[in-house]
């Protein structure tokens, strides 16, 4: 098979030279081109323009043989490990030839090269930004990763981008939709096969787009929900939690993107973060499904769930040794041998009034969070109400689960035991 994997939103002449190229390796082999469309949510993890059957129909009007859907990843997890589960379903799928583009006068060599580079080392979530074509040289990475597993790897058939005054991009035709209300301009009309202008006509007409988020679920989980309940959500760091609850009430997409603007995030990250708060993504749901893939040895050591407790561990030890956290992350990447693996289950401390203890009973759980003082803290329900402490830790063990925390999809639970010294908090680290 021959296969393009793409969002195709909607299908413009770039990617009818995608499928164009395909064709070409079709009349020398015999295989049929298959597009691997994501459905759902695009892979900067956003919402759909063009709804799933218009896009499949204009690839299949462009030439393409057949449409798989590629859905509930990009809402779940970051490029970094949704590219090696699509690149190992196609491998199984029987690709053998895989298309795609980069810009004029990128280097092929050079993308080889540095791909070859990450492959060795394992690892897809650190590739440089200033490095062009990002994306195509972590594709490149993941093929030669992949190969170990597979013994086969797929065939990469590059193309330039195709440039008509400009990058013919999907982005800026969708914006010029909008801007048009709602009338495909000429402008855009230039950069579209006749097949996809008559589609997307009657796609507006019935309107099936442009699909949208539900920000009434949005903004009510942002404006209701605790720091205890958000920690619960994937890719929300202690910082945007605190800042989602500093910034309330949330009205609109402006108020929402502020505050991830104000907690550091970039336009990638909060695409994902809001999309997990959409669909309530959890940690332990996105550390499941990566765990999942670790098994069928699809994800490099370098990004499992282990390693990263590992990583939390070695850093917090480090930190306490004139290490600053920086320091540590950079010499943990470069390889180490740890004597000793995170601790995944150790108590802490509590600091109530004596009319609450009667309040807690074994088996209680007591949700985590990091307070508006960036105090690591947890909140216990009650039959009457909720009581809320911060956690006696040893330093080592407060920056080492708050590194955890922030690491954004790591399952942390926490549930009420008495020892002997009293009640306690019993922290437990799920890799």
């Amino acid at each position: 098979m021959i296969g393009i994997s793409a969002d195709f939103d909607p299908v413009h002449k770039g990617h009818l030279k995608l499928i164009e190229k395909g064709r070409e390796i079709s009349e020398e082999t015999g295989d049929e081109v298959v597009i691997y469309m994501n459905k759902g949510y695009s892979a900067n993890h956003a919402p759909f323009f063009t709804d799933f059957e218009s896009r499949k129909e204009m690839a299949l009007k462009a030439g393409a043989d057949r449409v798989v859907p590629i859905e509930g990843l990009h809402h779940r997890l970051t490029l970094a490990y949704s590219v090696p589960v699509r690149i190992a379903m196609m491998i199984e799928e029987g690709v053998v030839d895989y298309v795609d583009a980069t810009g004029v006068n990128v280097s092929i060599p050079m993308i080889i090269k540095q791909a070859k580079k990450f492959a060795r080392k394992g690892i897809f979530s650190g590739i440089p930004r200033h490095l062009p074509n990002r994306n195509v040289i972590r594709w490149f990475a993941v093929n030669e990763f992949l190969y170990k597993k597979y013994l086969r790897k797929m065939k990469f058939h590059i193309i330039e981008e195709v440039s008509m005054d400009g990058k013919v991009s999907g982005r800026e035709i969708r914006k010029s939709i909008i801007e048009n209300n709602m009338e495909i301009p000429e402008s855009a009309k230039e950069v579209l096969p006749k097949t996809s202008i008559k589609i997307l006509e009657r796609a507006i007409k019935q309107g099936s787009i442009p699909s949208s988020r539900d920000f009434d679920i949005i903004t009510h989980r942002m404006n209701k929900y605790s720091r205890a309940k958000l920690m619960n959500i994937a890719y929300l760091n202690a910082d945007a939690i605190n800042n989602i609850i500093k910034w309330r009430n949330y009205y609109d997409e402006a108020s929402i993107w502020a505050t991830f603007r104000k907690s550091g995030y970039g336009p990638v990250l909060t695409r994902l973060a809001i999309s997990a708060i959409e669909q309530e993504v959890t940690k332990k749901e996105v550390s499941d499904l990566i765990k999942s893939y670790e098994k069928q040895g699809i994800i490099p050591p370098d990004q499992t769930v282990s390693n990263t407790v590992n990583r939390a561990w070695y850093v917090s030890r480090k930190s306490e040794h004139g290490l600053n956290v920086s320091q540590a992350h950079a010499k943990f990447r470069k390889g180490v041998q740890l004597k000793n693996m995170g601790d995944l289950n150790f108590d802490g401390g509590l600091s109530i009034r004596s009319f609450e203890v009667d309040k807690l009973k074994s088996g209680m759980n007591a949700n985590l969070y990091v307070d508006k003082n960036d105090i690591l803290a947890c909140e216990i329900r009650t039959n009457d109400g909720k009581i809320k402490s911060p956690l006696k830790l040893p330093a080592e063990y407060a920056t080492y689960l708050r590194l955890l925390i922030d690491s954004q999809f790591i399952h942390i639970n926490g549930s009420i035991v008495e020892r002997e010294r009293g009640l306690r908090v019993n922290i437990q680290i799920y890799q």
